[in-house]
Order: C-alpha cells, then sequence, then structure tokens
C-alpha cells in the first residue's frame, strides 16, 4: 500500500506533479487542494479555504506527505506550520522561500554572491539599490 499525498495548489506546477505521481508505485491516493478540472483527472480534490480545512483532510484522508507548490502558501509559512504538528512536508519555510516569495530579496542575494543575473534596479521608500 502506497503514501497518501496531498498537493496543496492549482497551477499548472501542481498539475505536473501530480501527473509524476501518478505515476509512481510507492504513491497511494492523491489528493489535492483547492485543484482544478485538469487535476482532479488524476486526484481527489478536497475543499480548502483556511488552513484549518488541510488539517482536517490531513487527518481524514491519512495523509503521509504533503506537497506545496504555491509561492503565496510557501510565504505564509504553511510548510513551517505543518511541519511544527509533525506532518511531512515538501517545501521551504517562509524563510527559506524568500529567494522565490521575494524578487528584490533574490537579487540582492544573486548580486551578494556574484551570481549572474540581469541588471536591476530596487526602488522603495526608503531604498534605492543598483546592481
Amino acid at each position: 500500500m502506497g503514501k497518501n499525498v496531498l498537493v496543496l495548489g492549482s497551477g499548472g506546477r501542481e498539475h505536473a506533479i501530480i501527473w509524476k505521481l501518478s505515476q509512481a508505485p510507492n504513491i497511494g491516493k492523491i489528493f489535492s487542494a483547492p485543484g482544478n478540472a485538469g487535476i482532479r483527472e488524476l486526484a481527489e480534490v478536497v475543499p480548502f479555504v483556511v488552513l484549518d480545512d488541510i488539517g482536517r483532510a490531513i487527518d481524514r484522508n491519512a495523509i503521509d506527505l504533503v506537497v506545496i507548490g504555491p509561492e503565496n502558501l510557501l510565504a505564509k509559512n504553511v510548510a513551517g506550520d505543518l511541519r511544527a504538528i509533525g506532518v511531512p512536508v515538501f517545501g521551504p519555510s517562509a524563510q527559506s522561500a524568500r529567494i522565490e516569495t521575494s524578487k528584490v530579496f533574490a537579487k540582492k542575494l544573486m548580486a551578494k554572491a556574484g551570481i549572474p543575473t540581469a541588471p536591476f534596479i530596487c526602488h522603495s521608500a526608503d531604498v534605492l539599490f543598483r546592481s
């Protein structure tokens, strides 16, 4: 019997993850929240409005792993919150996800580390940063 997986998200990234998971022999049932019409063909879609809904879906469906796709959920530290209650998660904490969720942070990090990136100017109320 395989592992049950819950994939959070409703976009193309999540569809691709679910499509590939559906081919793995060690995967049991795949769930998605909130999912979409295409995902519905590969996974059972579960309701998701607030974080508590995710917790109920995990309990109700014996979820063994949660995969988080969308940036907004990573920025809200859903991965960290789930790890804190003992749920195995594939997805970075909010702090680690900053490279994905903040383009300013990513550009400054690349500039500081000498990683080639396109030139940029960062405007904010108190900072002007030019690469």
